[in-house]
């Protein structure tokens, strides 16, 4: 690494998990740029954190509105982690979703984070990088009435793998976190009968999957192209009672 200080771009920085993400980057001392549309809520968090820690309006399909966050990240020092967070959650069945709220979810989710690898790569090449890319357990399993989160999920999953082959020269890692149920706004709606059968029957937290981002930038050196999954054992399997005949 250079002399200048590092810098991390979350997207989808205001809040959720990009909150918790942000807020861990600047305890460690890097130079924090929130990125996001959501205007108040970024310009508030970076206000409270002072001192490295910018905000940047981001919509996340805008390739313009990605090289001027590039920008103002190389102004601040050198880049050298870039986390995809930003997304969106549409319900509806594959007979009845309308096809432009698919294209929406895949945009931001897919093409977002597709735009923010390519706007940043030859800063994080610079430097050896990491890329982190947000996806969920919906990138390695199906879940019904979320067919284009799924669909996105999956395929950043995937994208993630060819971003590491391509990066692994310039000794970038690129890797994919795989939350399950995190307590977010996005998962405000939904009551305890999602977590109930998990192994860990409870929400995961927010800081929950910082400590996870936090290894994988820091501590998995020797990892790239990989999934780690933070899931309360969402994805282990179910546990059956057996009959008492079995016995």
């Amino acid at each position: 690494m250079s002399d200048l200080a590092q810098v991390a771009i979350v997207t989808g920085g205001a809040r959720g998990i990009g909150e918790a993400v942000v807020r861990r980057f600047h305890h460690l001392g890097m130079h924090v740029v929130v990125a996001d549309v959501l205007d108040n809520e970024g310009q508030q968090l970076a206000a409270e954190l002072g001192t490295k820690a910018t905000f940047c309006h981001l919509d996340v399909r805008k390739s313009e509105q990605w090289a001027e966050v590039v920008e103002v990240s190389s102004a601040l020092g050198q880049l050298s982690v870039l986390v995809n967070n930003a997304g969106v959650l549409r319900f509806g069945s594959i007979e009845e979703q309308d096809p432009d709220e698919f294209r929406f979810v895949l945009d931001v989710n897919l093409t977002g984070a597709w735009l923010g690898m390519r706007a940043c790569g030859a800063s994080l090449r610079a430097v050896g990088g990491v890329i982190v890319n947000v996806s969920s357990t919906a990138g390695l399993a199906g879940y019904s009435h979320i067919g284009a989160y799924v669909a996105s999920k999956w395929a950043l999953r995937g994208i993630t793998k060819t971003a590491a082959l391509e990066f692994a020269d310039s000794g970038v890692r690129v890797c994919s976190v795989h939350p399950g149920p995190i307590r977010t706004p996005m998962t405000a709606d939904f009551d305890d009968s999602l977590v109930v059968n998990q192994p860990i029957a409870r929400f995961g937290e927010p800081d929950e999957v910082a400590d996870m981002v936090e290894f994988v930038v820091m501590k998995a050196t020797f990892t790239t192209g990989a999934e780690f999954v933070i899931d309360g054992g969402a994805l282990t399997g179910q546990a059956l009672a057996v009959p008492t005949s079995a016995n």
